[in-house]
């Protein structure tokens, strides 16, 4: 299950717990607590240009992506992480 940015939601420890998945929960997603919003920009982003998911849209991977960096993880992981989601949304 890949959100609408190519996070493979089924890989993340909060999965289930405490989000059911961005589409299931229309991008209000536990995390975004942490950056004052009531909704994932990404996820907003995608709905508000009428896109199923990220990979529809030329400008992937934008300004948004870069700047959504979990804090936790270093710069070298936030790429590689985004590389990640990358891919998962090629195969989708």
């Amino acid at each position: 299950m890949s959100s609408v940015c190519g996070v493979d939601c089924t890989k993340c420890p909060d999965f289930n717990k405490e989000c059911a998945g961005c589409d299931a929960q229309a991008g209000k997603v536990f995390w975004t607590k942490y950056i004052e919003k009531d909704c994932c920009p990404i996820f907003s982003c995608v709905k508000e240009k009428g896109y199923p998911t990220c990979g529809a849209c030329a400008q992937v991977p934008c300004d948004l992506w870069f700047s959504l960096k979990d804090p936790a993880r270093s710069e070298e992981e936030h790429q590689r992480k985004i590389q990640e989601r990358l891919v998962e949304l090629k195969r989708a």
